[in-house]
């Protein structure tokens, strides 16, 4: 039997239908929420909506996050990219249906780089149509997806990065300034190209999103201390390493030691650690079960000897980091996806 298709309908979602007795549950205790440069109040736990099956078929994707807000989650984080909007939309509208009040969804998307240099009306029309598919009156955070192509498998007509990212930034401020959006961000840029945006001074950068877990490389860290001196919310994508790296990650002696001493499970070791650093997490999941034990781990607090073990686990090469890398590399970001599948080419990014 075949795989089913990445993007499409599948025959049989992965996700089983939510119940239609099923009423909203309570919010996590201990809830956990990141503070941002306009006073928003971020759910500091979230459902990622990309780079996974169930976040593509259509079906799924509703039922998958349906019963994340039934079950009390709040952060819905997706992307232009990901095609999903729609059936994300569906999904909230049916859960304010059942009752989960809109003011505390937290709904974040991000503006795929191919547009940036579209100009301040289209981005603008592009951000209204996305209300229209979320079914929302507004977004909670816009993010800027990337600072330049990850891979260049794509025509960009950009030739000058820096101009054309800075074009998309004053776009999504206009975007703020009418109501659109009520935060803007960023998505995998690193300190050079922040301290580029806040140069502009359309509006402060209420977050940068990248892949960030206690293996990822010493660079990556310097981001995030950056951000946390410059006022500017962390939010860790990848916080199990990654789909393809999760299995390995949670397999780790010391993140399964943890686990054993609080009775929980090495994934929410790892989630646990995140929050208490002071990111924002966003583990994706079109498991019910999976979901509420994400939700869980407000209730476990790690110990500072734990959280220095876990700590002591970063810049692992046996994991791979995929949608950044250092500024001293040709390609700024997606270079050691690059060479892995095409180890013979040297892939270069126009300034």
């Amino acid at each position: 039997m075949p795989p089913p298709p990445l993007w499409g309908p599948w025959e049989t979602p992965l996700t089983p239908a939510v119940p239609d007795w099923l009423k909203p549950q309570p919010r996590p205790s201990g809830e956990m929420f990141l503070t941002l440069p306009g006073g928003g109040q971020m759910p500091a736990n979230g459902l990622g909506m990309c780079c996974r099956p169930s976040a593509y078929d259509e079906e799924t994707v509703r039922r998958s996050v349906l019963w994340y807000l039934l079950q009390g989650g709040r952060h819905i984080d997706t992307a232009q990219l990901n095609l999903n909007h729609k059936p994300i939309g569906a999904a909230i509208a049916q859960a304010i249906e059942r009752g989960v009040p809109r003011a505390e969804i937290w709904v974040t998307t991000k503006l795929h780089e191919r547009f940036y240099d579209r100009g301040e009306e289209t981005i603008l029309g592009m951000v209204q149509e996305w209300l229209k598919e979320l079914q929302v009156e507004y977004l909670d955070l816009a993010l800027l997806h990337r600072p330049r192509p990850m891979i260049p498998l794509f025509v960009h007509k950009c030739t000058n990065w820096t101009q054309c990212t800075a074009s998309a930034w004053r776009a999504m401020a206009k975007a703020k300034t009418k109501g659109y959006v009520r935060n803007i961000g960023v998505s995998n840029f690193d300190i050079d190209q922040l301290k580029e945006v806040q140069t502009l001074g359309a509006a402060p950068i209420a977050v940068n999103q990248f892949m960030l877990n206690p293996f990822s490389p010493a660079w990556v860290f310097d981001i995030a201390s950056f951000c946390k001196e410059n006022g500017i919310a962390v939010t860790a994508s990848a916080p199990l390493a990654g789909t393809m790296q999760t299995k390995k990650a949670v397999s780790e002696e010391v993140v399964q030691g943890i686990a054993v001493n609080h009775s929980i499970s090495p994934a929410q070791v790892l989630l646990r650690w995140a929050l208490q650093k002071g990111y924002n997490v966003i583990p994706g999941s079109g498991n019910p079960e999976h979901q509420k034990e994400n939700l869980a781990i407000y209730s476990v607090t790690l110990t500072e000897e734990e959280m220095t073990k876990i700590d002591m686990l970063r810049d692992n090469p046996g994991y791979m980091i995929h949608d950044m890398s250092p500024a001293s590399w040709a390609i700024p970001s997606g270079k050691i996806v690059w060479e892995r599948m095409f180890p013979s080419k040297s892939p270069t990014c126009a300034e």
